[in-house]
């Protein structure tokens, strides 16, 4: 088991940095928790890349509802995601599996080239991955913050997407939502040819602004939040830096922060909590 553990720390180090940075600020005793709920994350988020067709994505989905729901026996603990992720359940009692269920069930439409909807959705979405997984994750830490985990989840995956545009655009998948361009006259194929335009621009600084009316809703929310949750929020201190970079590119060739900025911004928000989504 220990080493199925110390797999999910290795792939949440090589696949999910801002996390793992957050997670060195957990109780050494809550850490292989939290790389198992994240390593999981990573399992599902990628299914696509993985998969490469809908068919073999969707097969892979449902395997991990199988094995949230008890099936898959010995199959299930000889993956070390999946087996340090049932320890991780089993330990801290995180109840029925519906929660990490949803989370398949939302990473379903990464799948399909269909593009995201309506500007409701695209909130849905992100409170159905990212804000689960800041609730999960303070659950294992022994607090209760999914008031202050909804906001931050939704701002932190805006701004996720808004960074992986460009990748997202290349293979003809739309998480701007359809009715934020259809009101400022952009047609999903001027983004999937690359084609930058005013009207572009203005949406995604409307989704820019969404991710910010968020941040701060989160901020309200974290005042006197337990200090035991805050690891599980340390990778939204990214968020308003992100922006405002963001602000100032193109957006077919966002300029990331740099990993030694992600790693310093991680560790000041570790010292004062209120830099967080501040």
């Amino acid at each position: 088991m220990q080493d199925a553990f110390a797999y999910c720390a290795d792939l949440v180090r090589q696949a999910d940095r801002e996390r793992f940075l957050a997670a060195l600020f957990a109780p050494a005793e809550h850490r292989g928790a939290l790389h198992a709920l994240y390593a999981f994350n990573v399992e599902i988020a990628r299914v696509r890349e993985a998969a490469r067709e809908v068919l073999p994505g969707e097969i892979r989905l449902q395997w991990w509802r199988e094995v949230l729901d008890g099936g898959r026996g010995e199959e299930a603990h000889a993956n070390p995601v999946a087996s340090a992720l049932l320890g991780m359940i089993e330990r801290y009692r995180l109840g029925p599996p519906q929660r990490l269920t949803a989370l398949i069930d939302a990473r379903e439409f990464d799948l399909y080239d269909e593009p995201m909807a309506t500007l409701a959705d695209l909130e849905s979405y992100a409170a159905s991955t990212s804000s689960a997984l800041i609730a999960l994750a303070t659950q294992i830490l022994g607090a209760d913050a999914r008031a202050a985990a909804q906001p931050a989840g939704i701002a932190y995956a805006i701004t996720g997407l808004l960074r992986a545009f460009p990748q997202h655009a290349a293979r003809r998948q739309l998480y701007v939502p359809l009715d934020l361009l259809e009101r400022f006259a952009v047609g999903p194929q001027a983004i999937f040819v690359g084609q930058t335009s005013a009207g572009l621009n203005a949406a995604l600084g409307e989704l820019r602004a969404l991710a910010r009316r968020h941040l701060q809703a989160a901020h309200e929310q974290m005042i006197g939040l337990p200090a035991a949750a805050l690891p599980a929020f340390l990778p939204v201190a990214l968020v308003r830096p992100m922006l405002d970079r963001l602000d100032r590119c193109d957006a077919f060739s966002p300029a990331e922060l740099s990993l030694w900025r992600r790693q310093w911004l991680i560790w000041r928000a570790a010292r004062k909590p209120g830099r967080i989504a501040g």
